[in-house]
């Protein structure tokens, strides 16, 4: 990973009024009984601007923008400042939208200005701190840039972030803390689903865990390399991970701060390249499939930000690292796998490999007797199918598990869908030579890979299963707070999810 530089977060403070040293104002443009109007514009600027260039709604609405949500309109420069006007919609704003308006103002304001850094001011009449929150948040996540491997410096991007409050309180300064730890842990997140397979491999991938959380001495961390998995038995792991040159490792980190009452195990998916193995991907399904350990990355640096932020809930994060490859060493479509604590699998096909891995390290969750087990992985085509690539699914063991979830996700700002798992999928995974199989018939195929995970769940264990292989990555347009590339999908709602927890 020497050659990777991981993304330079701007500075972010609270300030009364933009300072001069701003090179991009940001205000908003809200719905209003008579057209849109101008949200956060400080008093000095509005009378400014108003002589020079007239109302500034009007202008923006002549320049071609509106008051539609995310919808940039750069404005003319005032004394050397650019100003950029966001669509907000109604005026009764909420975290998502604010979160998504300031990632899309930061990052035209990073595009504007090519050859140096810029200092840009979030201006969009903010007091709750929960709203501040969002919008610190959403202009780190909006100026995020992948370094690319080069002997080259990368663009200059945004140097620092003034979020502009009326009253700094303790609360608001919390808030923007708040804000930079869950940026900073989806953003990790982006930067290991962004490295190429090449050099973020198993071995790779768990010393990056590790140095991840080095600061922390809340957070103790164990990694299992492919010695130790075959004494102890993780048969999916080791099966996966058998037909490449990289071996595997399971990587286990604990945060456990005193007092904790209640214990939340984290289980991500960490392919870190998925060939498909003998039943291998065409070329055009192959070439993202880089971004096949988001699972993995998401519950790693999730649990860095809950023990940075001090969080009073035990958290236990489990990474099953492997990379899935055809060789003369690779496990086949038939074989029957003994998994981590002796359920067999006959294994249905190579490229469902990723509910193979999860099993094992369900399995090792469970021993931990949690209170919520969660799983989160780029799983199933079938659930981009059912969801699109914007939303993920959420299957899980009753009802209020998964609200527990979905309201964790709505809080972070995230879009989760519940999906059932319904009993007559289960029955299709009784195998003739093992245990069960690995898959079922060819329609639902996203409530079939849940009800096999569940299937290592232990006892009566309250369990949810999180399909991100949507909104993982994303090859299109960057869109509101969301980058290009790996997106950091589900740290946040993990993250709220503990939080929730912790009362």
């Amino acid at each position: 990973m020497s050659a990777l530089a991981p993304h330079q977060a701007p500075s972010v403070s609270v300030v009364k009024q933009p300072s001069e040293h701003v090179d991009v104002l940001v205000v908003g443009l809200a719905d209003g009984t008579r057209g849109p109007v101008p949200v956060g514009l400080p008093d000095a600027w509005s009378k400014a601007y108003s002589k020079q260039f007239g109302d500034l709604a009007t202008l923006a609405l002549d320049l071609g923008g509106s008051s539609t949500e995310n919808t940039v309109t750069v404005l003319p420069r005032l004394d050397g400042t650019r100003l950029l006007a966001v669509g907000l919609g109604n005026p009764e704003v909420t975290p998502q939208v604010v979160r998504a308006a300031a990632g899309a103002a930061v990052r035209r304001a990073a595009s504007l200005v090519k050859d140096t850094a810029v200092t840009v001011a979030i201006s969009l009449d903010l007091a709750d701190p929960e709203l501040v929150q969002a919008a610190t948040e959403g202009a780190l996540l909006g100026g995020y840039t992948f370094d690319k491997v080069s002997s080259e410096p990368g663009a200059p991007g945004v140097r620092a972030v003034e979020i502009v409050v009326s009253a700094s309180t303790g609360a608001v300064q919390d808030a923007v803390t708040r804000g930079q730890h869950v940026a900073g842990g989806v953003t990790l997140a982006r930067d290991w689903i962004n490295a190429p397979a090449n050099l973020l491999y198993p071995e790779t991938f768990a010393a990056e865990a590790r140095a991840a959380v080095s600061h922390l001495r809340s957070v103790q961390v164990e990694v299992l390399d492919e010695k130790e998995l075959t004494k102890q038995g993780y048969g999916g792991i080791l099966a996966v991970g058998g037909g490449s040159s990289r071996a595997p490792r399971l990587t286990r980190l604990e945060y456990k701060p005193r007092g904790a009452k209640r214990t939340l195990a984290l289980v991500g998916k960490g392919i870190t390249f998925d060939s498909g193995g003998l039943d291998i991907k065409p070329a055009d399904g192959m070439y993202t499939m880089k971004c096949d350990m988001s699972g993995a990355a998401a519950v790693i640096a999730a649990v860095k930000v809950i023990a940075e932020l001090q969080l009073p809930v035990h958290v236990i994060g489990y990474a099953s690292m492997a990379e899935n490859m055809p060789s003369g060493s690779a496990y086949r479509p038939s074989d029957v796998l003994t998994m981590f604590g002796g359920t067999t699998v006959e294994n249905v096909n190579t490229d469902a490999e990723g509910r193979l891995v999860m099993a094992d390290a369900l399995a090792r969750a469970s021993q931990d007797a949690p209170d919520l087990l969660v799983d989160v992985a780029t799983l199933t085509g079938a659930c981009m199918i059912a969801l699109g690539l914007r939303t993920a699914g959420v299957m899980a063991s009753d009802h209020e598990t998964a609200e527990t979830v979905l309201d964790a996700a709505e809080a972070a700002g995230e879009e989760f869908w519940q999906l059932p798992i319904p009993q007559h999928l289960r029955k299709s995974l009784d195998s003739k030579v093992a245990d069960l199989k690995s898959g079922g018939p060819r329609y639902g195929g996203a409530l079939t890979a849940a009800a096999f995970l569940q299937r290592f769940v232990g006892g009566s264990i309250p369990w949810a299963h999180l399909d991100i292989a949507g909104p993982a990555f994303n090859d299109d347009e960057p869109y509101g707070h969301v980058s290009t590339g790996g997106t950091g999908a589900a740290v946040s709602t993990l993250v709220a999810l503990a939080a929730s927890l912790g009362r």
